[in-house]
């Protein structure tokens, strides 16, 4: 996460966001620490599509259309790269091809 976007906490705080290895866990710690994240931290944490390494994979759940989907899966299959995404909106899963 951005430097930026973790201005207002403590390093305490921070060493605990840099722990998180993934969004939710992330979005369950600052409930527990009872911080409000703005829009800008959610679209961070949330990914506002689904990356992989820097890679746009998709930028919408083909359910639902939310852009709020994160890749939970990357796997090889006939020598090509797979990517298995989740709408964090509407809870879909779906399979992307990788470029």
């Amino acid at each position: 996460m951005r430097k930026e976007l973790l201005k207002g906490l403590s390093e305490e705080q921070i060493k605990k966001v840099e722990a998180c290895k993934s969004s939710e866990e992330i979005i369950n710690l600052a409930k527990a620490e009872g911080i409000e994240l703005t829009d800008e931290q959610l679209e961070a944490v949330s990914g506002g599509g689904c990356l992989s390494g820097g890679e746009s994979i998709s930028k919408n759940c083909p359910e639902c259309n939310s852009g709020w989907t994160n890749c939970i899966e990357q796997y090889e299959k006939d020598g090509e790269k797979w990517y298995k995404c989740r709408c964090r909106r509407c809870g879909h899963t779906y399979k992307v091809k990788g470029k």
